[in-house]
């Protein structure tokens, strides 16, 4: 299980809480325990301060950025054997050497917490006509899994979803806090593609709406 998650499962509201200084309280002693600091409240905008832009207007205007669609999976354990997974818009590559991916997920997420636990995910980048894919891993409290066929992913056994183009199997190597977001750096252990399944195209999300990728002079 990588550190990093660990570290965020025990720190009340912390992303990435760095480990404890020799001598220090552990990390789930008492705020007012000797030897141990407040934690910061971790936020973008001060309690004294006013967003600079409305919500709304915001959303608006980076719904003109068209992206790929993704559903990041990773595999149960022992106290929920169930595997977890979300709908994910917000992922990139990050770095050719070490080969790094990241993903976002609101810190208000209730899947995170079951990867973080697992330390390891797979990204699945959806294709053309798996929009329904996509609404169904978008939901909360269903069995998102239901009817959806996978195999393991070879190196950390989280679901890999029959039918996508590709796919990208990685270890957690760091966790950081982005406002009311996390930013989730994955190690890629494996990653692949379904030739045939590319052959439709990837699916495609913008201003609100799912839609398909046509190339010029096509």
């Amino acid at each position: 299980m990588a550190a990093t998650a660990v570290r965020y499962l025990r720190a009340a509201g912390s992303a990435a809480s760095a480990p404890a200084a020799p001598g220090a309280a552990a990390p789930d002693a008492p705020p007012d325990s000797p030897g141990t600091a407040a934690r910061p409240v971790l936020r973008a905008v001060r309690e004294d301060e006013r967003a600079p832009v409305d919500r709304n207007e915001f959303r608006r205007v980076l719904g003109h950025f068209a992206s790929g669609v993704t559903v990041v999976t990773a595999p149960g354990d022992a106290a929920d054997p169930a595997p977890a997974g979300f709908a994910c818009q917000s992922f990139a590559s990050l770095s050719l050497d070490p080969p790094l991916v990241a993903f976002m997920v609101a810190r208000t997420s209730t899947t995170w917490p079951r990867i973080a636990r697992a330390g390891v995910f797979c990204v699945n980048v959806l294709g053309a006509g798996q929009a329904g894919l996509c609404r169904g891993f978008a939901v909360s409290g269903a069995d998102k899994f239901a009817g959806v066929r996978h195999t393991p992913a070879p190196v950390s056994g989280s679901p890999l979803l029959a039918g996508v183009p590709a796919w990208i199997d990685c270890t957690i190597q760091a966790v950081h806090t982005g406002g009311d977001h996390l930013v989730v750096v994955g190690r890629v252990d494996a990653l692949g593609t379904d030739e045939a399944a590319a052959a439709a195209g990837p699916l495609l999300f913008h201003r609100g709406a799912f839609g398909e990728f046509r190339a010029h002079g096509h």
